[in-house]
């Protein structure tokens, strides 16, 4: 059957100030998971995202899903990096192209070397342009794809980029730091993207702090994306997305 693409429901369900938790099948204790997944709960979480940069086994991500799933109804997506592999059952999974690169498989190699078992996963594929933006060091994401990140005040580079992706058919922009980065995507960026681009912005990369989290939200950020923070301290986390919602 040919594949038919379709509007992305998810993509037009998300409230303000939404936000999303990401998850790494790499890097979770059973106890500290749930703590997670409460708060995600607790505080109006609009997506949970599976993924990793490393590679991932169908083992360890079907795990993790079950135990997702098990605990809260919140839509799933698989966040998918290069190695990993696909997860049936997600709820939609974002088609990445790095179009922030000029890596050739990255922009379409990988994608053509999954897109049979994509479509056979009879989910929601949301078509997604990944730009990596330079977060203050280099990043697993920047080592595995072998590519420079844009610079992270060069907001006209970054929203020229967002619409030739737009043009292609893109129907999700991914502004992303990187995973531990130092500096999160730039207000200007944000907007920059935002004002040339009518698809919906996600950000993600370095948001540590409800300041930095306000600020993403108020440049335009249609959903902010945090790892780091709820790996490493899960009451952070709830105190600090707490303030940012109030």
């Amino acid at each position: 059957m040919p594949f038919k693409s379709t509007t992305t429901a998810l993509l037009q369900s998300l409230p303000p100030k939404a936000w999303g938790l990401l998850l790494d099948p790499d890097k979770f204790h059973f106890d500290e998971l749930f703590i997670r997944l409460t708060i995600a709960d607790e505080l109006g979480c609009s997506v949970i995202l599976i993924g990793t940069s490393s590679t991932i086994h169908s083992e360890a991500g079907a795990q993790l899903l079950q135990l997702v799933r098990s605990h809260t109804s919140i839509p799933v997506v698989q966040f998918p990096g290069p190695d990993n592999a696909l997860l049936p059952g997600t709820d939609a999974l974002l088609f990445l192209s790095l179009i922030s690169g000029r890596n050739p498989e990255f922009l379409i190699g990988h994608q053509i070397k999954t897109a049979k078992q994509v479509v056979k996963l009879n989910t929601e594929i949301i078509p997604t342009g990944y730009i990596l933006m330079d977060g203050g060091h280099t990043t697993t994401a920047h080592r595995v794809s072998a590519t420079s990140p844009l610079p992270s005040t060069d907001s006209n580079l970054a929203a020229k980029t967002a619409l030739a992706g737009a043009l292609l058919g893109m129907k999700l922009m991914y502004l992303d730091s990187g995973s531990g980065a130092s500096i999160p995507v730039q207000e200007q960026v944000i907007k920059a993207v935002k004002a040339e681009v009518d698809v919906p912005v996600w950000v993600g990369g370095g948001l540590r702090n409800s300041l930095d989290i306000k600020k993403a939200w108020e440049a335009g950020a249609d959903l902010i994306i945090i790892g780091n923070l709820g790996e490493e301290n899960p009451e952070l986390l709830r105190q600090t997305l707490a303030h940012a919602l109030g």
